[in-house]
Parts: C-alpha cells; sequence; structure tokens
C-alpha cells in the first residue's frame, strides 16, 4: 500500500501541473529549480525599485519576472533587462507570491481577495474576496505587556501563496479558512475552517491539500471536495503564544510532508496518514521558512540560532550545519550543487548541498551602510541595537523596521537559466549572475 501511494504522488510531481510558475517551484513547494544558478557571483545584472519593502518572492514565467511589494503593486519585468512591462495596483500591500497558469496570474492580497490577472497585460479577470484578512494576534504575545491586550504579530509577515491544480486555485486566509475557488471563473468550490489564521502556502500532491494554521495544527484536505483526509497537532504555547503555528508551507517528496513550525521542529509526515516519521527539535527556534527537498536531503533555516541546516530525510538527521548569523524566513533554491537563501542580515547566501561550505554571498548596500548599527561586523546582529524603546509590543514593530532599514531578505530566491532573483526589504529585486 505504501509503495502504491508514493507512486501515485510522484505521478503527480511529474504532471505539467506540478511544473506551473509558483512560490517555491511548483505545488508540490520543493524548491528544485531546473539547471543551475551562478557558481561564483559575478555581481548585479539588473535592480528594480518597486517602491515599498519585498517579503513576497519572485516567480518567472515566459521570459517574465513576476514580483509583488509591500508598496501594494505586482509588477511584471522583462527577464533579461529588468524593465517593466506592466504593473497592477492593490488598494493594500501585497505579501503573497504569485502563481501563473494558463496565461492567468494569481494572487492573495494582504485585504484577503484572491484576485486573477491576465498575465500578459496585469488587466483584471476576476477577484474573489474572502470574509476578512489580519495578523496572528493573541494576548500576552511573546510576553509583551498587558496580558489582557490581543496584540497582532508583526512576524506573521507573509500571506498565503496560492496553487492551482485540477482547475481550482487553492489559498489560505487570516479568517481561518482554506479555499478552493474556480480558475476559470472565481466561483467558491468549498472552504475548510481552521482554527486561526492561515498565512501558510498549501502544497498540493496525489490530490490532497497539504497546508498548516496559526493554531498549531497541520491540515490533510481532499483537494476535490475538502473534507479533512488528516490533522496533526503541534506543540501550542497558551501562555504567551511565541512557540506556536504553522507559518511555514510544506513540501511534499516521495509520499512524505516536510514542514516546520513554530513550535521549534521540522517535521516530517507520512503523506497518507499523518503518521509522524521523524522530528527534528531546533533549540526554541522558529522554522518559517518552506524545507527544499532533493535527493533525500532537507534544507531549511531556523530562527533565533540562525542555522541553515541540511537534514537526512528518511532519519531526519542531520548532516551540516551552516550559521548564517541572522534569522532564516526566506525559504532555500535549490538548483545545480547550491542551495540559495535570504537572511535577515541583508545577506544572500549560496552554500554548497553536499558540504555545508559557503559558495559565495551577496551583500545589499542598505546592510553595508547599517544606518541603525543593526549589525555586528561579521553580520550578526547587534543585541544592543534591538534594546527597548517602549518596553511593550511596539517595540516588535520597531524591530521590523530596523530590519528594512538594512534590506534584510525575507523573500525566498528563484533560480532560473543561471540567474538568481531575490526581493529585498529595501524595496529592490535583484537579478545576481
Amino acid at each position: 500500500m505504501k509503495n502504491t501511494i508514493a507512486f501515485v504522488l510522484l505521478a503527480a510531481i511529474s504532471t505539467p501541473a506540478l511544473a506551473q510558475s509558483t512560490f517555491h517551484g511548483n505545488i508540490a513547494r520543493t524548491g528544485v529549480y531546473q539547471g543551475t544558478g551562478p557558481a561564483q557571483l559575478s555581481g548585479i545584472k539588473w535592480s528594480f525599485a518597486t517602491g515599498g519593502p519585498i517579503v513576497a518572492s519572485p516567480v518567472i514565467a515566459g521570459g517574465v519576472v513576476y514580483i509583488a511589494s509591500l508598496s501594494g503593486q505586482l509588477f511584471a519585468l522583462d527577464q533579461q533587462t529588468g524593465a517593466e512591462k506592466w504593473k497592477f495596483k492593490s488598494s493594500r500591500p501585497i505579501a503573497s507570491s504569485p502563481a501563473i497558469v494558463d496565461g492567468t496570474l494569481y494572487f492573495v492580497s494582504s485585504a484577503g481577495s484572491l484576485a486573477a490577472l491576465d498575465a500578459s497585460t496585469g488587466q483584471p479577470k476576476w477577484v474573489y474576496a474572502i470574509e476578512y484578512e489580519k495578523k496572528f494576534e493573541a494576548k500576552g504575545l511573546h510576553g509583551y505587556p498587558s496580558a489582557a491586550q490581543t496584540i497582532p504579530d508583526a512576524w506573521d509577515v507573509y500571506t498565503s501563496s496560492p496553487a492551482v491544480a485540477n482547475g481550482k486555485v487553492y489559498f489560505g486566509g487570516g479568517d481561518g479558512n482554506v479555499y478552493a475557488v474556480d480558475a476559470k471563473s472565481g466561483i467558491l468550490q468549498w472552504k475548510f475552517a481552521t482554527g486561526d489564521v492561515v498565512h501558510a502556502s498549501p502544497a498540493v500532491a496525489g490530490g490532497t491539500v497539504f497546508i498548516g494554521s496559526w493554531d498549531g495544527r497541520f491540515y490533510a484536505i481532499d483537494a476535490e471536495t475538502g473534507a479533512q483526509k488528516w490533522v496533526f497537532e503541534g506543540g501550542q504555547d497558551p501562555a504567551i503564544h511565541n512557540q506556536v503555528g504553522f507559518q511555514s508551507s510544506a513540501a511534499v517528496v516521495d509520499g512524505t510532508v516536510y514542514v516546520g513550525c513554530r513550535d521549534a521542529h521540522v517535521y516530517a509526515f507520512d503523506a497518507a496518514t499523518g503518521r509522524n516519521k521523524w522530528d527534528y527539535p531546533t533549540s526554541k527556534s522558529w522554522v518559517n521558512g518552506t524545507p527544499a527537498v532533493r535527493d533525500g536531503v532537507v534544507y531549511v533555516g531556523t530562527s533565533d540560532s540562525s542555522r541553515f541546516m541540511a537534514l537526512d530525510a528518511k532519519t531526519g538527521r542531520l548532516r551540516w550545519n551552516f550559521d548564517a548569523k541572522a534569522y532564516i524566513f526566506s525559504s532555500a533554491a535549490l538548483a545545480g550543487e547550491l542551495a540559495y537563501f535570504g537572511s535577515h542580515n541583508g545577506k544572500l547566501y549560496a552554500v554548497n548541498t553536499k558540504t555545508g561550505a559557503l559558495g559565495w554571498l551577496f551583500q545589499t548596500e542598505a546592510s553595508k551602510q547599517d544606518p541603525m548599527k543593526v549589525l555586528n561586523a561579521d553580520g550578526s546582529l547587534n543585541q544592543d541595537s534591538f534594546a527597548p524603546v517602549f518596553g511593550d509590543f511596539q517595540d516588535m514593530y520597531i524591530d521590523y523596521y530596523r530590519f528594512i532599514s538594512i534590506g534584510a531578505l525575507m523573500s525566498s530566491p528563484a533560480v532560473d537559466q543561471g540567474v538568481v532573483y531575490i526581493g529585498s526589504m529595501d524595496g529592490n529585486l535583484y537579478a545576481l549572475d
């Protein structure tokens, strides 16, 4: 039975739908890109200023790079030159990476709306609005006073990036629901209720939608009907809500689902049953990025411990660690022998997937200038600069601004034709070769 299930999932991974242009490379979210990226950094091929910080990830289709910004704009850029082809202005910031299928682009705005645009012109086709959108919030969040006040989490930085399969668009919403909408008409097909905000991006494989919620649970949902297949409950943190919630999106490979959690674990589940095959503890560090999986190895980063790790896909055993010096929310892109990922210190790292040795790095100009003295000389975080100002939740938002000031890389890179593309909190999309 297990071999049959694995065969079905592998068949799904080879279908054209999986190869669509979307967040983390495909709708199984494996992070694997065809060809190779630059083995050495020549420099910036081009950069494009979007007018606001970027947390979404670039997506490439048909010689065009699509990127969304917290300025509320989504841009289509010529892949070779970075010249603007068109732009679409949303009423709200955009923290969702687009998906492009059959000439249509889909994205989720910070108003909670799923929008469909003509990918060649940027003209709207339809919009599906959910009931409401919000960040994850809780009383006493992260230990900030007062315990009676509900606090929105500044580190809930992304909204769900859609996946398209079998004529449906799947995405999560701040109203706690997972949605399936008809890709042609925008008509609701089903919705599935979780216990809290859903900002993870769905992975789709073997007729199943895999997605986690800020309620601390990870769900497998029938892609056709919206019925629950299984659910896994991660760690809970009812006191300060720091170590709870699936902010990470899942990757599905060979019948196994790999996902990180803010409960400081990387999990591997049997895709058919939800059985926990293994979990790797990360010393109280959040795992917010989506695991990248290739050739029996899982690559993923952590927050406070600033580690980029290679784990054995079958056993969860650590193969190697790389010290990125600062938080990692960025999800790695695998191309050739290198894994490419960003860090909050404004650096993009290219690390050898076999050894964990640094191949090269790129650093934003803003982090080199470091106007607020956020970084130490080695690229680690200067803890003195993060001293409390107000002594309450406002300090969390000040810290967020500090990372904007150095062009932190919370975006996840995409690789195509030997070039790495990544967005920065400095507002620029960089093409690096």
